[in-house]
């Protein structure tokens, strides 16, 4: 069995400071893949940057205080990537790869776009590279007999079911039909899957998101945007996933949860 969590931690400084540690500390996760944490490694905290029974890795962004992935293990990886071969993004903080035994796990932080704008541009540019490098992953790793997951913030909901609030939202970006559009080929036409989704066919949600703003997660208007998706062969083996969604309001860390799958890998 290996678990695997991912969470955007909307900073990791201050995560650390609301919950994250005694999180991390409880956790049963064999794997932590984390996104914006808007950090230099030196910058973070040691029982976050080293916390006993972890290996860690971090790809911080150039740009300071912006984006920057991790990922925690508690396996020493055989092999880590930071990046995805892309010129534009390589020192963008969005992603980072490991190689664990038959399995490279991965945490994506893909950008959010703002619609009608140069952001969205660059969003598009980004998903353009992206689909183009799983395939050469899924191929790569096919060859070698292993699985692929990329866990992360991939910013784009696929269906109506995955945001409360879609019928205001169908011209945000986040929820635009070209990014709907590009995660269904990622799907249908790689052949990845959305592990969640298929632990839970028929459910709204779970959502994993929710704005500060307003009583959104009172409400539960949330998005559901931190995924798993992984090659065939392991989504198959996934027996359980849940969002470890905070009871109040001020229990939470981040204005994400985390999202928790159990693969039975034997």
């Amino acid at each position: 069995m290996i678990t695997v969590t991912s969470v955007n931690v909307n900073g990791i400084r201050a995560a650390a400071k609301k919950g994250f540690v005694p999180w991390l500390a409880g956790t049963d996760a064999d794997v932590v893949c984390l996104q914006e944490v808007r950090a230099e490694e030196a910058q973070i905290p040691e029982e976050v940057r080293a916390p006993e029974g972890w290996h860690t890795v971090f790809a911080p962004a150039a740009a300071k205080g912006r984006a920057g992935v991790a990922l925690f293990t508690r396996r020493e990886p055989e092999e880590v990537r930071v990046g995805f071969g892309s010129d534009e993004f390589g020192a963008g903080g969005r992603y980072v790869e490991a190689d664990l035994p038959g399995l490279t796990v991965a945490s994506l932080y893909l950008p959010s776009g703002e619609a009608g704008t140069e952001k969205q541009d660059e969003k598009y540019r980004f998903m353009a590279e992206f689909r183009t490098y799983l395939e050469e992953l899924k191929g790569k790793v096919a060859a070698d007999g292993r699985e692929v997951l990329v866990c992360g913030d991939w910013n784009i909901c696929h269906r109506e079911a995955d945001l409360k609030n879609w019928k205001t939202n169908r011209k945000s970006a986040g929820f635009l039909p070209e990014e709907r559009e590009w995660l269904g080929g990622v799907y249908d036409g790689v052949g990845y899957v959305d592990v969640m989704r298929q632990l839970h066919p028929d459910q709204e949600g779970p959502y994993s998101w929710w704005s500060y703003r307003g009583r959104a997660f009172d409400n539960d208007a949330g998005w559901r945007i931190d995924l798993h998706v992984a090659t065939q062969g392991l989504a198959a083996k996934a027996v359980k996933g849940f969002v470890e969604r905070a009871e109040t309001h001020p229990e939470r860390w981040s204005d994400h949860a985390p999202v928790t799958v159990v693969y039975d890998l034997g």
